[in-house]
């Protein structure tokens, strides 16, 4: 595809982002990432397409991961893998969490084989973004036919 043609599915979460932008603004103290960052996004995305393209639905999650990073390296983004993040109660560091892959040490990428997305998993990015002061987060769901239907946007800014 050509720098000038654009893909249908990026036309489609443009619209997410546009709707999700206008409902930002509407909230008290959400900006939106800055344009580096979205443009980080948009190349994830393009690596999470290019593994859904050519693996399908119907994977394990720590396959999609594996070929996730595979995809990131051939890219030329950097990436940390099984990242943790430790969890605070009152100022004391009560455990940790893992989020999935942490893209050019500020975007988080959180992947999924499931049947469906539920709010646990939105609940989950979130809480990925907020232990490690992340602004961006994604959360992807290979286990769709269209993978623009498995591809979910969060900012967070604190």
């Amino acid at each position: 595809m050509s720098t000038n043609e654009q893909n249908p599915c990026s036309q489609n979460l443009e619209r997410q982002d546009a709707k999700f932008a206008k409902y930002a603004k509407e909230k008290k103290g959400r900006r939106e990432p800055s344009p580096e960052l979205d443009r980080l996004a948009q190349r994830v995305i393009g690596v999470v397409l290019e593994v859904h393209t050519i693996l399908g639905p119907g994977f394990l999650e720590h396959v999609y991961e594996e070929a996730v990073c595979i995809e990131l390296g051939m890219r030329g983004l950097r990436y940390q893998r099984q990242m943790t993040l430790p969890v605070e109660y009152k100022g004391r560091r009560i455990g940790e969490s893992r989020l999935d892959l942490l893209v050019e040490e500020e975007l988080v990428l959180e992947l999924k084989a499931v049947e469906e997305l539920r709010p646990v998993h939105l609940s989950q990015l979130v809480s990925y973004l907020r232990a490690g002061e992340f602004q961006l987060g994604l959360l992807i769901n290979f286990n769709v036919l269209r993978l623009r239907d498995g591809i979910r946007r969060r900012v967070w800014t604190g």
